[in-house]
């Protein structure tokens, strides 16, 4: 039994996409129902064993035929793939020829494991795929029936490094079937963005794609309707719609569709314009830090760590209402005065330096808190930014204005298919069925995983934490095997490579400082006696090739240095080992003192004090409160991600009443 893929071919309307309506309270309380249902009637791999038959089938044919005849045979099944709305027997087939394609041009024959996952994608599920088992390769079975049959598709991962690097290695299969595909990447012109939308198939970042999305917006905006402007085109026009980027959201396959629809689900994506630089607004932001600065924490504000906000209290209120009174009419307003000097607090004591952001250039560069990498063009709003800038003494940059917001949720429902894959689903299963629909199908792994996990190590503060992992480094490189240690923040990187280099060890160092030269960091990391130091940007999608000496001596070592906000990112760390099979290893050596711990109460960590270090119940405490936090934070993300899609559903209410739904 399958479910039909709801996607589209090219419409003759300008950029199509699917509306969305509200689930009523009976839909609601039946998620969990309707979740189970549809999970027996197409999350299961059984489901597919005749279509896998099929496929195999086939396989023999196309194996004696050559490239040429394979090129006509593509566009034949395409033909037919659109008359006949997906026939399982076409659809088997056009999985036998694009595996036997991959085969010839890139040597890599698809397993039965990464074809059961081709059809789960197919068929719109979140396919959970143990990490090295080769998603990116799978993901060219959907992406390329689809586009066959003129559906224009958008493979989404995370990061400009795996968008480039997949839809290079792939390249040579997509074009041997006869169609076009194309990378979209930061700091591309709008022409060759343009170019790039217009391909059968487009690798690309969830960012990129959004705030292309949102300029579209802001493009038909200053028109009129989508019919208007496609009726404008008709006529010969230039108008609004040559400006458009994208030409529809018709087929999207998310790779790590976990860190895009959950984890960086928590906050909306927002264009803005500068707008003129208002010199009594600078001088205001630099009063406002001023004023911050001669407040004590606990005795004029509090600091709410989980949530990453700050109340003035009673006292801290009053004295920023004296020191403003020579200030000037802009102070007097005490609802301004407050979230002004709320505002500068969190710039001083919420973001820092080489965690949340960067200097370079002399400019504040946001670091992507999931990925780990450096967002140049992207600014916090209402002031912040500019807070920030105050306080690091670097070149302002004019305010912004909001002009267009949206948020994963909103935006990737719009689309007309969508299916996702990542090793680290199970645990949010619930969440993506009552958010996007999608059940999920765990696939089992092609080879046996022999990973090895050491007994974790737990520290009572970083200062002992850091000698030793300088130390488990070390003993692994005795052993003539590779590391990779992975940190929480830059700042938190550079602090071990200096404790490394103090014990003379080479290394090498990958974090937003250095995201230049990734590819050549990742490509050496497997090699004997490699050393990397990685942030979280070497956490989702990077396979380390082990030289053969390294797989012989046991293969990669993963040290993970903290707990990071949720277990799923943990899992995508330590799958950087023991991949295919390979031989691998994962050590835990994290602190107390870690920033995951402002998640619990302090009474609960003075209570793991008064227990003697050397007693064993100290540890397994100190573990699991660890845990707790790390729970914690993601109950506290998913009650946010749950926040955000209200506000989208009324605001879906308040356009539809206004009669400009987007």
């Amino acid at each position: 039994m399958y479910k039909r893929p709801s996607i589209l071919p090219r419409s003759h309307i300008l950029r199509p996409q699917k509306g969305l309506t509200k689930k009523s309270l009976w839909d609601t309380a039946l998620t969990p129902v309707l979740m189970l249902i549809n999970r027996w009637r197409f999350g299961r791999l059984s489901s597919y064993q005749s279509t896998l038959s099929l496929i195999h089938h086939f396989a023999s044919r196309f194996a004696i035929e050559s490239d040429k005849q394979l090129l006509l045979q593509g566009r034949h099944l395409g033909a037919a793939l659109r008359r006949s709305e997906f026939d399982e027997r076409l659809v088997a087939q056009t999985f036998a020829l694009v595996r036997e394609v991959s085969g010839r041009h890139l040597g890599m024959r698809h397993f039965d494991t990464q074809l059961l996952g081709g059809l789960a994608l197919f068929f719109g599920n979140i396919t959970e795929m143990q990490t090295g088992e080769g998603k990116t390769l799978t993901a060219t079975l959907p992406a390329a029936t689809a586009a066959l049959a003129g559906v224009p598709v958008h493979v989404v991962t995370v990061n400009d490094y795996l968008a480039s690097r997949d839809c290079d290695e792939m390249r040579v299969v997509y074009e041997s079937l006869g169609l076009s595909v194309g990378c979209v990447v930061q700091g591309m012109s709008h022409e060759e963005r343009k170019a790039v939308y217009a391909c059968d198939i487009v690798y690309c970042t969830n960012k990129e794609l959004v705030f292309d999305y949102l300029k579209d917006q802001i493009e038909m905006d200053k028109g009129r309707h989508a019919l208007q402007l496609h009726a404008q085109r008709l006529k010969g026009g230039e108008a609004v719609a040559e400006k458009i980027l994208i030409k529809g959201l018709h087929f999207a396959i998310i790779d790590e569709v976990d860190s895009v629809l959950m984890d960086e689900a928590i906050t909306p994506l927002i264009i803005s314009a500068t707008v003129q630089e208002n010199e009594r607004e600078s001088e205001v932001y630099q009063q406002a830090l001023a004023i911050a600065k001669n407040l004590i924490e606990d005795t004029h504000f509090s600091i709410d760590y989980v949530k990453r906000s700050v109340s003035l209290l009673q006292p801290g209120e009053q004295l920023a209402q004296e020191q403003a009174e020579s200030l000037g009419p802009f102070w007097r307003g005490r609802v301004r005065r407050i979230e002004l000097v709320s505002k500068a607090l969190s710039a001083l004591f919420l973001f820092h330096k080489d965690e949340h952001y960067l200097l370079r250039e002399n400019k504040v560069q946001i670091i992507d808190q999931h990925t780990g990498r450096v967002m140049p063009d992207r600014t916090w709003e209402k002031g912040l930014h500019q807070l920030i800038e105050f306080k690091e003494d670097c070149e302002l940059t004019k305010p912004r204005v909001t002009l267009e917001k949206i948020s994963y949720q909103r935006f990737f429902r719009f689309y007309h298919h969508i299916a996702g894959m990542t090793g680290t689903a199970r645990e949010v299963q619930k969440e993506f069925w009552s958010v996007y629909q999608l059940p999920v199908i765990t696939i089992p792994s092609y080879r046996k995983n022999r990973r090895v996990n050491f007994k974790a190590k737990v520290c009572y503060s970083l200062d002992k934490k850091w000698p030793l992992v300088a130390n488990a480094v070390s003993e692994s490189l005795d052993q003539g095997r590779a590391v990779l240690v992975g940190t929480g923040s830059v700042a938190s990187s550079e602090l071990l490579s200096a404790q490394l280099t103090e014990q003379g060890i080479c290394h090498q160092l990958l974090n937003a400082k250095q995201d230049e030269d990734e590819a050549d960091i990742i490509a050496a990391a497997g090699q004997s006696g490699t050393v990397t130091i990685a942030t979280s940007m070497a956490g989702r999608g990077t396979d380390i090739k082990l030289a053969d000496s390294v797989a012989q001596a046991g293969g990669l070592h993963v040290i993970l240095t903290e707990l990071q906000e949720s277990s799923r990112i943990d899992r995508q760390l330590e799958g950087r080992c023991a991949r295919m099979g390979d031989s691998g290893s994962v050590e835990r050596i994290v602190s107390i003192e870690d920033v995951i711990a402002e998640n619990l109460p302090n009474i609960w960590f003075q209570l793991v004090a008064r227990i003697p270090q050397r007693y064993k119940l100290n540890k397994i405490i100190s573990l699991l409160l660890l845990r707790m936090a790390q729970k914690t934070l993601e109950k506290r993300h998913l009650k946010l991600r749950s926040t955000l899609l209200k506000v989208d559903e009324r605001q879906d209410e308040l356009l539809a009443f206004a009669g400009q739904r987007i």
